[in-house]
């Protein structure tokens, strides 16, 4: 393995300097931050894609993350690439494809919302991801799905009907959520929200797509999701399925691997299975909504991917169908321009195309709009949302409970001097804050919802101090709110999983070239199937979960009373612990305070303002 590890970083080096990321500063200087990041060795890719005849770009949770991975920490850098890049790249696979006589599609599968300043900085008056999603448009996706992140707001839901389905490349489809339109009458009616399947032909093949959520992904009860287990039952989709194809191409926001209560994935499959016309036909799943690269196989001829999160995996099937036994390989991308140029290197071409530099200034004068450049102040340090210890100096949770809060909230809640605990749901951060410039950008990555925050008066001090943990070992039964449950709990379990397995085979041979990042340890599910990662790194440190609940550092010496603090949409929960703390009836929702005017997503830039200058 020695001698053909060389020689492929040996022809990498020649094409690539030091290995460090190609800017595209002659065609664009005003890309500051694309300069900055192309200071970073890169480790490239360690081999060739592996082509079939029937080819898959996937991405999925991208997040509103379309200007990449701006920071120095690792392993940020290796999600550093930017949406113009990938379009270029995109370009590039379809020429090779083309040359090569196969087919090439591309596929997403859902959440484009919420997450950075380009989807959720917008100002008053315009709707999440409207204006970044214009972008995405532009890309040639094949089949695009619905996530849970376009089904939380109506507004948004609505947008994407209106605007974004129209004008996607080629099919939007969300087989089992409806959205209820108010008809020219006035009178409201479900319409499906996408379209429910879509047949077409590659060149090759002949294809039946679908596009699925799991269930009960929206609490709007204008936006109706189906169970997949209803879904599956309908005259549509049985008709569907009942015709020859060549391939069946599922494309959904649900995580592949069996051990999620989201997963219905195999439902699909044992249905398709039990249509005799179809019980050999490949079957290609494409998934989504854990956030981790994970690769599954459901039975024969079937082959289940995911591809990370928040833009950071970009990844790649080739399936050869015209085999006596049909096989399959996948391949997990670092999004980096490095990554793209080594796989594209035999082209003899400039890497970027002009639709691929067009979307790249599109997207920076969005962020100028936006003003998400403008500076805070200078962040010390990395803080992490998952750290080892909730409470440890690389952990958010304390920064953001006991030192960003009470700042912020001293500017005008007016109640600074008394003593208070302050509780905190673990949906309210969303991503680390990293070393360097603190921009309006990374406030809204790090904290993007403008949560409302309350407090009741005069609670007493046991039992305010007593309410974060019960909430934390109590079923709630008001609960109704946003946190992050056993899904986002994954994907920190999934990189410890990632530590604990990998082994030194992995790292044998020219250790100084390796760089901390993604090891997927995926062939238990994929057993006939080499290892995916496209690049080699040393495993990230494992990250732990935070509980549901955390409070603040309790006041130095306990008051008989304190002010108890609080997101407003936790108000039901916190209602019920008290009361049941108190063995009374005497707090209720309707006689929470407002404790201050700032909401969450403001704290961090205030607090930068008056600490990181």
């Amino acid at each position: 393995m020695f001698l053909p590890l060389v020689l492929a970083l040996v022809g990498v080096a020649t094409a690539y300097p030091n290995h460090f990321p190609q800017s595209r500063e002659a065609h664009d200087p005003d890309r500051v931050e694309q300069l900055e990041r192309s200071q970073f060795f890169l480790r490239p890719p360690e081999s060739d894609l592996v082509w079939g005849d029937l080819n898959v770009l996937h991405t999925t949770d991208i997040h509103g993350w379309l200007l990449g991975h701006q920071k120095a920490s690792w392993p940020e850098p290796n999600y550093s690439g930017d949406l113009g890049d990938f379009a270029s790249f995109v370009t590039h696979m379809k020429q090779q494809a083309k040359d090569k006589g196969v087919d090439l599609l591309l596929v997403d599968s859902g959440d484009i919302h919420d997450g950075t300043g380009l989807s959720d900085g917008y100002p008053p008056g315009d709707v999440d991801g409207h204006e970044s999603n214009k972008f995405l448009r532009q890309l040639p996706y094949d089949v695009m799905s619905i996530g849970n992140h376009e089904l939380e707001q109506y507004e948004v839901a609505y947008d994407m009907y209106m605007s974004f389905i129209p004008n996607v490349h080629r099919y939007y489809l969300s087989s089992n959520v409806n959205i209820t339109i108010l008809q020219p009458s006035g009178k409201p009616q479900n319409v499906t929200f996408g379209k429910q399947y879509a047949r077409f032909t590659t060149g090759k093949y002949n294809v039946t797509a679908f596009g699925v959520i799991y269930n009960n992904a929206s609490k709007d009860k204008r936006l109706i999701v189906q169970p997949v287990e209803d879904m599956i039952k309908e005259p549509w989709f049985t008709s569907a399925i009942a015709e020859k194809t060549d391939v069946f191409l599922l494309v959904g926001h649900i995580p592949v691997a069996y051990e999620l209560p989201e997963s219905k994935w195999q439902k699909i499959v044992e249905a398709i299975r039990n249509n005799t016309q179809n019980k050999n036909t490949p079957i290609l799943i494409f998934g989504g909504h854990s956030h981790v690269r994970n690769c599954t196989k459901y039975g024969n001829d079937t082959m289940a991917l995911q591809s990370g999160r928040y833009m950071d995996t970009i990844e790649t099937l080739g399936a050869n169908l015209t085999s006596p036994t049909f096989n399959f390989s996948r391949r997990y991308l670092d999004q980096n321009r490095v990554t793209y140029q080594y796989h594209i290197r035999d082209m003899n071409v400039s890497f970027d195309t002009p639709e691929g530099l067009s979307i790249a200034k599109g997207l920076a004068d969005l962020a100028d709009r936006y003003n998400l450049t403008y500076q805070y102040g200078m962040a010390p340090k990395d803080y992490l949302v998952f750290p080892k210890d909730w409470k440890s100096k690389e952990s958010i949770w304390p920064l953001f409970i006991d030192k960003a809060l009470p700042v912020a909230l001293a500017t005008d809640s007016g109640r600074a001097n008394i003593p208070n605990i302050t509780i905190m749901n673990n949906g309210v951060l969303r991503y680390n804050i990293f070393k360097g410039p603190f921009t309006q950008n990374d406030q809204i990555t790090a904290s993007p919802y403008p949560d409302v925050i309350a407090y009741f008066p005069d609670v007493n001090f046991t039992v305010a101090n007593n309410v974060t943990a019960w909430l934390n070992t109590h079923p709630t039964p008001c609960s109704n709110l946003r946190k992050r449950g056993d899904i986002d709990a994954h994907y920190p379990i999934w990189l410890e999983k990632a530590t604990s397995h990998v082994s030194l085979g992995h790292q044998e041979v020219l250790t100084d070239y390796m760089t901390p990042g993604y090891v997927t340890n995926d062939t238990s599910t994929c057993p006939d199937t080499i290892k995916g990662d496209d690049t080699l790194h040393y495993p990230i440190d494992p990250d732990v979960f935070p509980p549901h609940y955390m409070n603040s550092t309790l006041p130095p010496n306990p008051p008989r009373t304190v002010d108890l603090i609080f997101l407003n949409y936790t108000v039901k929960n916190v209602v019920c612990a008290l009361n049941k703390l108190t063995n009374s009836s005497q707090y209720n929702a309707k006689n929470a305070k407002l404790y201050s005017n700032v909401t969450t997503n403001q704290v961090f830039g205030l607090y930068a303002l008056a600490k990181w200058n």
